[in-house]
């Protein structure tokens, strides 16, 4: 089966939802229009369906391999990458002035979406390639800018981010890499770096790594690393390339998922012949990799998403064609045909929750970039609020949308029964690439730890209560809707849990403790209220345009039957009367978790710390 995904939510959210129009008031944006917009990221979703998917299974039962020191990637990989290269998608957001495009981070993490649902292993070699060119566009020398941002936005060299070790994993500060000045102000780079996604591959011809290493006498921990710029093959003075760089692929790993995604070993300096270059200043290298990180982190957890949302079509499609069982009213009628699964009760629910999670995930995914794009556009003081907003959004990105874009990987192999155990349809490998994503770029629990130890008291905690307080005015504009107020009210009952869990631990004698092993139920209280706010205030929009179309057809909504055959035959209001019931379903489904996790962190229950393990 071809990639399938929900275009029209994305449009929804992306021209409808959100104000889109306003970052195009903005001179950083002011060269593009909404209709160019819209056309952007239709071509997107023609590559992603006609190049992207067309090689993903070779992805999957060829992957990458890895001979004598060399990876390879499957042959039909290399045309793809050479038209998404050539279209400008690498270079999508970076700057005009190094061959970029300088669209909004609102149209990356879409195209993001389209591109890692359709093939999130070659995806992968993109985004870490669009991320290192970033990072040297904004804090490369005019030199490290000229000599390789472009090179790398057209996808003439690829690129990598260099941080875990043997011994180092999200333990950075105990790296050992070395980095010893040289007298050209050079530097020669040795040590080993591990999981290092892309390290290596044979679809550009130079792969440019960014590197955390320590200089001679710096202090332990993070605040004794630097970055550097080290390229797999020197670069001449003119810009041709020279000879290999000293550094070697010592493995690539076998992987339960992204089979086409080189996962590498990297030695550097194994001959005392790596050389490097500072990127910033010596002892910021974790700082500026945060810029990166914290990026890559927005778009592992749309990779989370975008999973959920392939898998949610594959089975939605499934559901309407297989056929077993009798219709639930005729189940005692032997003779009763069958019908396709997709009429029994259960699997309906299984495809609206997976679908109501899809929508929610990409809601907070596009609200942040979103705040991502105000922060760039805005000055002062605003534009540090929009960061601040980013700031406490990243790990729910990462956590929440990963999570749950797991689950509901799950849930849809659960569609399709038995066959969703078998390579004969993609539920399950959709589901064994969406694993990564709670791993990767720190774990799920890494995350959590970030969201309660640091972004809820950042900036004196008036971030989280000011995204907790637009969920509270949401919940103001639905309570007094017949359709929408129990759902709104369990929005509100959610809220004052999280508010209330806030409150308290500080005050407990045993506080840290709860804290620490309730990190992951916190942070996904929170992801749930987020998610169910920003899609109540979605249906409260749908429920509008609902009306207008209603009325223009001259339908009266509440004769059920003439208003049921009228949704069958227009898709549009068909759109948007699901987009209220998947707004009531998740309230239903998913909120009231947040009681129960919130009751269970009360009890300062820590039983974990007691077990004999």
């Amino acid at each position: 089966m071809g990639y399938k995904v929900d275009f029209r939510d994305i449009k929804f959210q992306l021209f409808e939802w959100l104000d889109t129009g306003k970052l195009l008031e903005s001179e950083r944006y002011g060269d593009w229009d909404l209709e160019q917009m819209d056309m952007i990221v239709d071509e997107a979703l023609k590559i992603a369906q006609e190049q992207m998917a067309s090689c993903n299974e070779d992805g999957d039962r060829i992957g990458a391999q890895w001979n004598d020191g060399v990876v390879t990637m499957p042959d039909s990989f290399k045309p793809v990458y050479d038209t998404v290269c050539e279209g400008g998608w690498i270079g999508l957001l970076g700057s005009p002035e190094y061959g970029g495009m300088g669209l909004p981070e609102l149209v990356g993490t879409v195209v993001n979406e389209l591109f890692s649902g359709s093939n999130v292993s070659l995806s992968l070699t993109l985004m870490l390639t669009r991320g290192v060119g970033a990072m040297i566009e904004n804090f490369g020398t005019d030199d490290l800018k000229t000599t390789y941002v472009e090179n790398i936005y057209t996808g003439q060299w690829g690129g990598t981010m260099c941080l875990t070790e043997p011994q180092a994993g999200s333990d950075v500060g105990a790296s050992t890499t070395k980095a010893i000045k040289q007298d050209d102000g050079s530097y020669t780079i040795s040590g080993e770096k591990i999981f290092i996604t892309s390290g290596d591959h044979n679809l550009a011809e130079n792969i440019i790594h960014l590197v955390l290493a320590r200089t001679p006498d710096a202090p332990a921990g993070t605040k004794g690393l630097s970055l550097f710029v080290v390229p797999k093959i020197r670069i001449n003075d003119g810009g041709s390339l020279g000879d290999a760089n000293d550094v070697a692929c010592s493995n690539i790993e076998e992987k339960m998922g992204i089979h086409g995604s080189p996962t590498c070993s990297l030695v550097f300096g194994a001959n005392d012949g790596c050389q490097g270059f500072l990127l910033g200043e010596e002892l910021q290298g974790m700082k500026l990799m945060f810029h990166m990180m914290n990026a890559a982190r927005i778009e592992v957890g749309m990779q989370g998403c975008a999973a959920a949302g392939g898998a949610h079509q594959q089975a939605l499609a499934f559901a309407k064609e297989r056929l077993q069982s009798r219709h639930w009213k005729m189940m005692k009628d032997p003779e009763a045909p069958q019908v396709a699964i997709v009429e029994h009760p259960d699997v309906r629910r299984m495809l609206l929750t997976s679908k109501a999670y899809v929508e929610a995930m990409r809601a907070i995914l596009l609200q942040a970039s979103y705040y991502l794009d105000l922060s760039h556009t805005a000055e002062g003081d605003e534009a540090k609020k929009y960061q601040n907003y980013v700031e406490v959004l990243t790990p729910i990105c990462k956590a929440w949308c990963s999570e749950w874009g797991l689950q509901v990987t799950h849930t849809c192999i659960q569609v399709h029964g038995g066959y969703g155990y078998t390579k004969e349809y993609p539920a399950e490998q959709y589901m064994r690439d969406a694993e990564i994503a709670c791993l990767y770029e720190g774990t799920n629990g890494i995350q959590a730890l970030d969201f309660v130890a640091r972004k809820l008291s950042l900036a004196g905690g008036q971030p989280i209560k000011d995204l907790l307080g637009m969920a509270e005015k949401t919940f103001n504009k639905a309570k007094n809707d017949p359709e929408l107020m129990e759902p709104a009210w369990l929005l509100a009952a959610a809220l004052k849990q999280v508010e209330t869990i806030a409150k308290e631990l500080p005050k407990r004698p045993d506080g840290i403790q709860v804290m620490l092993i309730n990190a992951v139920p916190l942070l996904d209280m929170v992801g749930t209220c987020l998610g169910a706010h920003f899609l109540l205030d979605q249906a409260m929009l749908a429920k509008t345009k609902l009306a207008a179309i209603l009325s223009d057809a001259g339908i009266d909504a509440d004769d059920k039957k003439a208003y049921k055959a009228w949704l069958a035959d227009n898709e549009e209001a068909a759109f948007y009367h699901n987009k209220v019931q998947t707004a009531i379903h998740f309230a239903y489904r998913a909120l009231p978790t947040v009681p129960a996790k919130a009751a269970a962190i009360r009890s300062g229950e820590k039983a974990a710390l007691y077990a004999i393990m």
